[in-house]
């Protein structure tokens, strides 16, 4: 059985976490693969988390941004986090509690029996490029925001038009994703158990409210002009991709989703430490 842990970089604590775990998961014969600037810090020897989609179980050690950084690059294996950060929407392990919930899980895979929740992720396209699918969300925006700045943009759903506007981006974000940018940005909190995902437009001149969506729907956003020549489609809030205009990007419910494995975090106890 294999293990990656990943932990968040230049964390004393989540290194000295991976450290016991790594001894713990070793005496029970589970090979563990270590993040290489983890290891760096263990004077341990490493693995890419590039090949972590591999492992059998991945242990996220940090924020719910080392959650989603392991989440890019496990693509389907189940995740357990502990919540080294301030909310935990997906860390829901406390480090006290870090080594018997891994082993826990881990004796639950030998048995069959681990159970996991699974969660949509969604993908960018246009034409043959596609986006590294987002847990969070996919951004459609202009290389600037505000006055000067933003895309002129036509929203189609299932073929049919729901806004056409000037405004600063759309975002369209997952339930998991609807506490973070989404909701800075004015969108609304989905609860976890609720499948849906959230189109959401930002600083919009004459747009549209918010709007929940089946998962499944074909979402076409068409830009005709942006203000400052290219639009940007990002996945995660990372490694923006731009196109020059007219461009139809598509967002749609990515083949894989993401994998939970451990115990739930509490929502509402999570959404009481945002601030």
């Amino acid at each position: 059985m294999d293990v990656g842990i990943v932990a968040q970089k230049e964390n004393p604590r989540a290194a000295a976490l991976v450290d016991s775990l790594a001894d713990a998961l070793a005496d029970r014969g589970v090979t563990v693969r270590i993040d290489e600037l983890t290891a760096d810090a263990l004077s341990a020897s490493g693995a890419p988390v590039s090949t972590f989609d591999t492992c059998d179980i991945v242990v996220a050690i940090g924020g719910d941004g080392t959650f989603l950084f392991a989440a890019r690059n496990a693509d389907g294996t189940p995740i357990l986090g502990v919540n080294l950060g301030e909310v935990g929407f997906l860390n829901a392990v406390a480090p006290a509690n870090a080594e018997d919930a891994v082993l826990s899980e881990v004796a639950a895979f030998r048995e069959g029996t681990m159970n996991v929740r699974e969660v949509p992720r969604l993908v960018a396209a246009v034409d043959d490029w596609r986006s590294t699918p987002a847990a969070n969300e996919v951004t459609i925006q202009g290389d600037r925001r505000g006055h000067g700045g933003g895309l002129d943009y036509t929203v189609s759903i299932d073929g049919s038009p729901y806004s056409e506007t000037h405004a600063d981006g759309v975002i369209v974000a997952t339930q998991t994703g609807s506490t973070a940018y989404n909701l800075s940005e004015g969108g609304p909190i989905v609860h976890p158990g609720v499948n849906a995902i959230v189109l959401t437009e930002m600083c919009a001149e004459a747009g549209m409210a918010p709007l929940a969506l089946d998962p499944d729907v074909d979402l076409a956003v068409t830009v005709t002009d942006s203000r400052t020549g290219s639009v940007a489609v990002i996945s995660d809030g990372r490694r923006p991709t731009t196109f020059d205009p007219p461009v139809t990007v598509t967002v749609s419910k990515a083949s894989v989703p993401m994998r939970i494995a451990g115990p739930r975090s509490d929502f509402f106890e999570a959404l009481g430490k945002l601030e």
